[in-house]
């Protein structure tokens, strides 16, 4: 399908694949995870939670756009630009989930 395997990619335990359209722009990316393991419950958390509080989402990815601009060559960068949001909104969203898993 053509696809670029990127095994792990900087997360234990996730495979990580990405597709690119022909001028190089990324189009399509795929992150598997085994079921229940840490990092797939904070990934699906953080997800929902966003999907439930759509003012966060939208937030969050004006933030996206503001870094990519700002850091067009530099993941690094932009990574370094969202982990603040990231990591707060995360433990909100672990703490938000818990009931739901109890469901």
């Amino acid at each position: 399908m053509g696809y670029e395997a990127k095994g792990e990619f900087g997360i234990p335990g996730r495979r990580y694949f990405r597709l690119n359209d022909s001028d190089g722009t990324r189009t399509h990316q795929i992150h598997a995870f085994e079921a229940g393991t840490p990092n797939v419950v904070r990934h699906v958390a953080f997800r929902d939670y966003m999907r439930a509080h759509l003012s966060l989402a939208e937030e969050y990815g004006a933030l996206k756009e503001r870094l990519a601009i700002a850091h067009p060559h530099d993941m690094a960068a932009y990574m370094d630009g969202k982990d603040a949001f990231v990591k707060e909104h995360e433990r909100h969203a672990l703490l938000w989930a818990i009931p739901r898993r109890a469901q």
